[in-house]
């Protein structure tokens, strides 16, 4: 099942995003089992040097990762992902723009869906890669 990016976009700020992602100003751009883009902003998101916290960057992974577990879920009768593992390697640091984040699946299982996170600058560069994985569970 695949949401349109503007009904994802108010699920997501109405109810499934959570406030710390709403607070982060995170914005779904697309969103499907297959892959799930979404921006933040960095200014607001750094740390006392000025430059995107790697605390940011996992929120905003894990965020994108979790949206797609959720609509893989929705496939599998298991519409509920919940987070068990993340980890994230920082490759660059951002210090102003936007960062923008695309989720792709590693695994699509019936009980656990990993996702691998690519951040990127606006010039296209990496910033950051992260791999998050949810525990798909039913009603």
């Amino acid at each position: 099942m695949d949401i349109a990016a503007d009904g994802m976009q108010h699920l997501f700020t109405s109810n499934g995003g959570g406030a710390l992602a709403e607070r982060m100003g995170i914005v779904i751009t697309e969103a499907s089992a297959e892959r799930v883009v979404g921006t933040m902003p960095v200014e607001g998101n750094t740390q006392p040097y000025g430059l995107l916290h790697g605390g940011a960057s996992c929120v905003l992974a894990e965020t994108l990762g979790s949206v797609g577990a959720v609509l893989h879920g929705q496939t599998v009768n298991r519409p509920f992902a919940v987070g068990v593992d993340i980890n994230a390697t920082h490759h660059k640091a951002a210090r102003s723009g936007l960062v923008t984040g695309t989720a792709v699946p590693v695994h699509r299982g019936r009980a656990v869906a990993t996702y691998e996170v690519v951040l990127e600058d606006e010039a296209g560069e990496r910033v950051c890669t992260a791999r998050i994985t949810c525990l798909l569970r039913g009603a």
